[in-house]
Order: structure tokens, then C-alpha cells, then sequence
């Protein structure tokens, strides 16, 4: 069952140009525990229930549980309008058990789901939910998982086999539940994301092997294998899409790599020799709230006040150029090549929604986000946030002008774009390096508390 606490906030502004502007705010009201739900009775679920949150670190946040979290019915919400009317898809960022927990999202209008090593490190080792697979997972089974993963797992290494082992069955089971919209969209929706190893970041041809088993492993239509968008992966890229494989790029944090990325889809695409490509999609997933916060201690320690006003602009502004690369590239002789073969367009999904700064609107980095052929997918926090208080109006290129402003002006006053998507890169794949190998060591204390001697 999913359990909720919310807190509201003021709404922020729609257009691009005031979310340029971030402002403090105060909350103005709280969901005291277990207090009846008013204007959310129409949209959550009755599998849902409040929480107590204090007033200092509140928010609207779905969180596991033991229960088995069975879905009904609700009214159309903002999530609905944003598909029908602002044309982008509302993914969720977190995964974890029982999956059937994502039910009333789904009822809400959720359309897909990613996942990463992080939201399985913390699922995985908070939850006794996966206890009785991984004390059922014996050295025969594990041993039958290594040798379908002969050239990624070297023996030994049963910890991680039993790792895969869990994580498969969660996007297996989550994909069933978004098969529906993946059927009714023709393949242009419903998808669920899995990423291979963060430890292949820099390993062209293990990232592509890893792709490959991940994909005959899950066994799904609507599974999307992530690669991040490392300098040694963009040729991944293009392997895995010349292969039929459909592909979330991950960690894209430059418009630069972004560029890299959808050439390497094309390029997949003109090599896969395919006759109909309509099976065959990607998603791009720019990040965006932490390129506001590297910019924004780099303005800091300039100090100017011109410096210090573009505080919390970077991130849309350099989205916004985005999108306008994206509708470039997806046009003209070579692109109306592919469509002929039923190609579909590499989507740009923005990634790292949630707000760091509590001092900017919580819904900063989904609100002028929106706009045709985009994914938003939003942790708890943006996504509550803006079930609650969002507005659906196409933001993404209302005002390009001005995003070519503020990125130009943030140039001249020394920041360097090509550092900040390196240095973000970095840290992003040591960040999922990190949560891996965190993981690994839990299970193998599971392993150890449970008393099973074959791993």
C-alpha cells in the first residue's frame, strides 16, 4: 500500500519566463495524521493514507509498504490533462515492492516508471518484501541466471546474480501492469526502465553485452534498457538500437552529449536493417534540478548580483535548448527517411525533477517543462506536487528567446558548460557506483543473516 503525507504549497507560476524566477515560499497548510483527505478524495485512491509529517521537512510522498496495494478507480486528474493536453507522458521515478503499489498511480495517470541503482539499493535494503525470493534463490537456479550472464558475471560473483535475479522479477512484474497503455499507445507508451551496471560506464562492448542479456532476461515489449550517455557508451547506444532494442539514455547533462546521443539513436536506427523500425524507440533522459545546484554554488562563489539572479535558471533554460535541438533534429530529408519505416522519435524525458532548493517553487523542473513528445518522470515529491497545485499549458518553448539569454549571460560570466555536464557525469555514475556496491554488501549481509551458505 502506498502511504501518503502532503504538504501544500503555493502554485508557481506556468509560464517559462516566471519560473526563471524562483521564490521562497511558506507552506500553507498540513495533513495532520490520519486526517480525512478534502479536494484529494476525487484523485488518490483508497488504498492510500495519510501520514504525520512536520512542518519543517514535510511532503507529499508515496512510500512502500507490506500490504498488496490493490487499485481503484479515481476521477481524471492533472497527470490525465497533461498527456491528453500538453502531450507529455507522466513517468514515476521509483520502483519497488509489491509493485501492485503502482496501481492507483497508474489510476491517476502515471505511464511509466524508471528505475536506477539507487531506487534499488533503497528498496531492496529497507524492505523485507524480497526476503523469501532471495531465501529461495538456490545455487542451481543462480548458477543457470550466471551462465546466461557468462560474459558480464565472472564466477564467484553469486551475490550480483542474485541481485538480477530480483531486480528482473520487479520489472517483469511492473511491466505486466503497463502493458495495457504500452498495447493501446502502439508501443509509444507504457514502458519500464532498468539500467545495466554502473560499474560498465566506461565499457563499450560490456555495456552493450549487458543490454543484450537484460533484455532476453526480462523478456517484455515494453522494457526500456538504460545505458548513460558516457562518452564510451554513445557507440553502445547505437549497438543496442541496431540490434531492435529499445533504449532509455540516462544521465545526459549537456546539450552537447544530448546531441551525441540522438545521432547515435539515428545511426542505430539506418544500421539495424530493419524494414520496420516502429518497434524500436528511445528516450532521451536530460537531467535537470542538478544542473541548478552545481550553477548555483558556481554563481555563488562569484557573488555579482547579476550572478546571484541567475540563480535557478540554468537548468530550464538550458532544457528549453533542449527541445529546440530535438524538434531540429528530428526533421527534414534524413529523419522523413526513417519515418517512412515506421521509426518513431527519440523522446526527451526530463529527469531529476525534484527540487533541492527549498527555496524554489516544487514544481520548478515539471511545470515549464511541458510540452508534445516529452516524458517528465517525478519522484514522489514533484509528483505530488503537482497531482497538487500543477498546471498544464505548453511551457517548454514559450519563451526560447530568453532561454538563449540566460544561457548566453551565464557564459559570459565564466560558466562553463562543457565542465558542468563532465562534472555532473561524473558524479552521477559514481553516485549509482556507489548505491551498486552498497546493495551488493546488503544482500550479502542478507545472505549471512539468513543463513544461505550457497551465496
Amino acid at each position: 500500500m502506498a502511504t501518503i503525507s502532503k504538504l501544500s504549497n503555493p502554485s508557481p507560476a506556468a509560464s517559462l519566463s516566471s519560473s526563471f524566477k524562483p521564490r521562497s515560499f511558506q507552506p500553507s497548510y498540513l495533513i495532520a495524521f490520519r486526517r480525512p483527505l478534502t479536494n484529494f478524495d476525487a484523485t488518490l485512491s483508497s488504498k492510500l493514507s495519510l501520514s504525520t509529517n512536520s512542518p519543517l521537512n514535510a511532503s507529499f510522498v508515496i512510500r512502500c509498504s507490506q500490504s498488496d496495494g490493490n487499485g481503484t478507480p479515481t476521477k481524471k486528474t492533472v497527470l490525465h490533462d497533461l498527456y491528453l493536453k500538453g502531450g507529455q507522458s507522466p513517468w514515476y521515478d521509483n520502483l519497488c515492492r509489491p509493485v501492485t503499489d503502482l496501481l492507483p498511480l497508474i489510476e491517476m495517470g502515471v505511464r511509466g516508471v524508471t528505475s536506477n541503482p539507487a531506487i534499488f539499493q533503497k528498496a531492496i535494503s529497507s524492505s523485507n518484501a524480497y526476503n523469501d525470493q532471495f531465501r529461495l534463490l538456490n545455487l542451481r537456479k543462480l548458477v543457470s541466471m550466471e551462465s546466461m550472464y557468462r560474459e558480464l558475471v565472472q564466477a564467484g560473483k553469486d551475490i550480483e546474480a542474485a541481485y538480477w535475479e530480483l531486480v528482473v522479477k520487479d520489472i517483469q512484474d511492473a511491466c505486466k501492469l503497463f502493458e495495457p497503455i504500452y498495447d493501446e499507445t502502439d508501443g509509444a507508451d507504457g514502458y519500464v526502465s532498468v539500467e545495466v551496471s554502473p560499474r560498465l560506464a566506461d565499457d563499450t562492448e560490456g555495456t552493450v553485452e549487458a543490454a543484450k542479456w537484460l533484455h532476453k532476461v526480462v523478456d517484455r515489449p515494453n522494457v526500456y534498457i538504460k545505458i548513460p550517455a558516457t562518452a564510451p557508451c554513445i557507440p553502445s547506444i547505437k549497438s543496442v538500437i541496431s540490434n531492435g532494442i529499445s533504449v532509455n539514455v540516462t544521465l545526459i547533462f549537456s546539450i552537447a552529449r544530448y546531441e551525441a546521443v540522438i545521432d547515435a539513436y539515428l545511426d542505430g536506427l539506418e544500421a539495424s536493417g530493419l524494414n520496420d523500425l516502429s518497434r524500436v524507440t528511445s528516450v532521451a533522459s536530460f537531467f535537470v534540478s542538478r544542473v541548478d545546484t552545481l550553477i548555483d554554488k558556481l554563481l555563488e562563489k562569484i557573488g555579482t548580483p547579476e550572478a546571484l539572479d541567475l540563480r535557478g535558471k540554468a537548468a530550464v533554460a538550458q532544457a528549453a535548448l533542449a527541445y529546440k535541438l530535438y524538434q531540429k533534429k528530428f526533421s527534414g530529408p534524413r529523419w522523413e527517411a526513417l519515418v517512412k519505416k515506421g521509426a518513431k522519435k527519440q523522446r526527451l524525458l526530463w529527469a531529476s525533477t525534484s527540487v533541492k532548493n527549498p527555496a524554489y517553487p516544487d514544481t520548478l523542473y515539471v511545470s515549464p517543462l511541458i510540452g508534445p513528445d516529452t516524458v517528465s518522470t517525478m519522484p514522489d515529491q514533484a509528483l505530488q506536487a503537482f497531482i497538487d497545485h500543477g498546471a498544464v499549458s505548453r511551457t517548454i518553448d514559450s519563451n526560447v528567446s530568453e532561454a538563449e539569454g540566460i544561457y548566453s549571460a551565464l557564459e559570459k560570466l565564466g560558466i562553463d558548460w562543457s565542465y558542468v555536464g563532465n562534472q555532473l557525469e561524473v558524479e552521477g555514475v559514481d553516485s549509482f557506483k556507489k548505491s551498486f556496491d552498497s546493495l551488493l554488501d546488503t544482500l550479502q549481509e542478507k545472505a549471512n543473516s539468513l543463513k544461505l551458505v550457497s551465496l
